[in-house]
């Protein structure tokens, strides 16, 4: 590997141009998110909107320093990059791995346990809130163990050899598999989380008693040829005609009874629409939630699974930056998927837009 510019120049301003864009939109979406839960007190009372909140909380971050280190590392050739840089942004990348995995999975908890323990709840405040402690430390380990990683690997170097150069110890993280252990740790959590979500959603819909299948599936139309049933202003026009005409004779019972049944099934039939609109949209969330999550960190995932079975080199240091940059998306599709589907949320919104 030399030390020139190790990235061609179109593929940084490629890279660039996509991280500046996924940080402005994922800054400024997630704290759209966090100012109006913020402005209205009665909805951070919620566990399920505390556990959103630490996900924003974490994606803003993210946009914050993860990104714009990124950029940089992009930007700057490798001769200008010592070890500690590189392990920083190894550590960036490990703690934004886990810490959104594990966000991910206490949202998926916490929607489980709505749908299937709504009178009696599991994730009360109290564990809501040592939940995200635990989600929190446990990140920030992921965070230090590459400065442990360097840090060992750098004192059995200079057990061997007395004399490392800077520009040896460089190369050397970039080409030493032994620096990048810390992924066993990411991949078991990252293939944790992905099943725990699959399993999950498709136990939320069997709570809500949803059918994928027949979710999406189109009733047939109604042949033109059959008798349009009496509607309801024909039968009270009727029913008006025979007072007048009778004068003091009554409504026969039969037609009252007609009546009403006919209200009640315009009443039934609009609930049903609604809960089959209702069903649809419950469909609809859960699957991009999954297919978000998998979409943005399979690649890399699958990435670091060959790096560590066959050792960094120039491509896949290349490739693993740009699968990054696809990871990093999840920071303005989280907003879009936990924030403004939700029905409180909208509301919010419209009124401050209203306003």
């Amino acid at each position: 590997m030399e030390l020139g510019n190790l990235y061609p120049i179109s593929f940084q301003i490629t890279l660039t141009v996509f991280l500046m864009i996924e940080c402005l939109l994922g800054l400024s979406s997630n704290l759209t998110v966090l100012v109006l839960y913020c402005m209205k007190l009665n909805l951070v009372s919620s566990v399920s909107i505390i556990v959103t909140m630490n996900l924003h909380i974490l994606d803003a971050l993210v946009c914050v320093g993860c990104i714009p280190f990124t950029t940089v590392v992009i930007l700057l050739p490798l001769k200008d990059n010592n070890a500690l840089f590189s392990c920083f942004h190894e550590a960036c990348i490990s703690f934004t791995s886990v810490a959104t995995a594990t966000n991910v999975l206490a949202i998926t908890l916490d929607r489980y346990d709505i749908s299937a323990r709504t009178a009696n709840r599991v994730l009360t405040m109290g564990r809501a809130v040592a939940l995200l402690g635990f989600i929190w430390a446990l990140s920030f380990l992921s965070f230090l163990v590459p400065f442990i990683e360097v840090a060992f690997f750098n004192q059995e170097v200079s057990v061997q050899n007395q004399t490392v150069e800077v520009d040896n110890t460089t190369i050397q993280y970039y080409t030493e598999p032994g620096l990048y252990y810390h992924l066993l740790a990411q991949i078991p959590i990252f293939c944790f989380t992905s099943i725990i979500m699959l399993v999950t959603y498709y136990k939320i819909l069997q709570a809500l008693n949803i059918h994928i299948v027949t979710c999406f599936q189109t009733t047939p139309k109604k042949r033109t040829s059959e008798k349009k049933p009496i509607s309801m202003t024909e039968t009270l026009a009727c029913e008006s005609t025979d007072i007048q005409s009778g004068g003091r004779t009554n409504p026969p019972l039969a037609m009252c009874t007609s009546v009403s049944v006919i209200i009640a099934l315009r009443r039934a039939v609009k609930r049903h629409k609604e809960r089959r609109k209702q069903q649809k949209r419950a469909v609809r969330t859960s699957l991009l939630i999954i297919s978000t999550f998998l979409l943005c960190w399979t690649p890399i995932t699958l990435l670091n699974i060959i790096l560590l079975c066959v050792g960094p080199s120039n491509f896949i240091m290349r490739l693993r930056l740009g699968f990054l940059v696809m990871a990093y998306g999840t920071t303005f599709f989280h907003p879009l998927l936990y924030a403004f589907t939700r029905p409180k949320f909208q509301k919010v919104l419209k009124s401050k837009i209203d306003f």
